[in-house]
């Protein structure tokens, strides 16, 4: 990773946004508040849970009491049974790691993946200020672009969703490894980490192994329906988006689409090959279909497992 001086959330690049950006910004929160409230609900509480109970308060014994919660100071001093009463320690640390290389500004259908990443960070910022979570964003390429210190609160996270929209970054390439690794440096506390990306990277799997065993990690591949097939469009030039190089393919070849799509279920099985020897949940996200239905099932499964385990 090219060395580099990420900025921090006190010194936007982008200063005063024009009213049109301002309206996207307020239509996004309008969506994510609506997903959170209306769909996710408490899926988002009962996936992450905090790190341990603490006490509460003391209360009457009622019949079907556990006695090992019985206050005795508070029995002898009331001269009556009294039983503590304990709350989730619930605070927790969500930090999004946001791919923002030159291949998600790319789309094949109505959103680039950059805007399915937006939206889809949006509504797990706003689950995570709902359940008093604090929330921070890394933002790379091939360098640390961006990196906004997790706080709790809507402006925060107003702020988070406007980085994400509007920044300009300098790099176009993609670092995987080295972004983990800046995690792991800046940030001491377990934190739960959705790692957000095309995923069109390599030499990151011990960094991965590394991020899993300190923090709580998920990754999210944004994939575009041209990233699993290639349609019949006839002669076609087509341009890396990151290296910029410049290829010309007759697409009406059925070979050469075979190929094509049996490159990209390599790619696939490999990346889903790494992410299981690290112990890492993904979520897959498609840019042509909502993000609500593999997240709320990730939930789901995130809840069972606790419940199991």
């Amino acid at each position: 990773m090219k060395p580099s001086s990420p900025q921090k959330s006190d010194e936007p690049k982008n200063a005063a946004l024009p009213p049109e950006f301002l309206r996207r910004i307020r239509e996004i929160e309008i969506r994510a508040r609506r997903v959170v409230n209306n769909v996710f609900s408490g899926e988002y509480h009962s996936a992450f849970k905090g790190r341990g109970m603490e006490y509460a308060e003391s209360r009457p014994y009622q019949p079907g009491d556990d006695i090992r919660v019985m206050d005795w100071n508070v029995t002898a001093r009331a001269n009556a049974p009294f039983v503590k009463m304990f709350r989730e320690e619930r605070e927790l640390t969500l930090m999004l790691m946001v791919d923002m290389s030159a291949s998600e500004r790319f789309g094949s259908v109505e959103r680039f993946k950059s805007e399915v990443a937006t939206e889809l960070c949006a509504a797990l910022a706003f689950s995570a200020i709902k359940n008093n979570d604090k929330v921070g964003l890394i933002a790379f390429t091939d360098r640390i672009e961006l990196f906004i210190p997790p706080k709790k609160g809507r402006s925060s996270v107003l702020r988070l969703i406007r980085d994400i929209l509007f920044f300009k970054p300098e790099g176009r390439g993609t670092d995987i490894g080295a972004t983990l690794d800046y995690l792991n440096m800046v940030v001491k506390k377990r934190a739960i980490v959705f790692l957000v990306s095309d995923f069109r990277a390599g030499g990151y799997a011990s960094s991965l192994k590394a991020t899993a065993r300190k923090h709580d990690l998920i990754a999210v591949p944004v994939i575009d329906p041209r990233e699993t097939s290639l349609p019949d469009a006839g002669i076609v030039r087509m341009r890396d988006a990151e290296t910029g190089e410049v290829v010309t393919v007759d697409t009406s070849d059925p070979l050469l689409r075979r190929e094509y799509e049996e490159s990209l279920r390599a790619e696939s099985r490999e990346r889903d090959r790494l992410f299981a020897l690290a112990g890492v949940d993904q979520v897959v996200i498609h840019s042509d279909k909502s993000y609500m239905e593999p997240l709320v099932k990730f939930f789901k499964a995130r809840e069972k497992r606790y419940k199991l385990g």
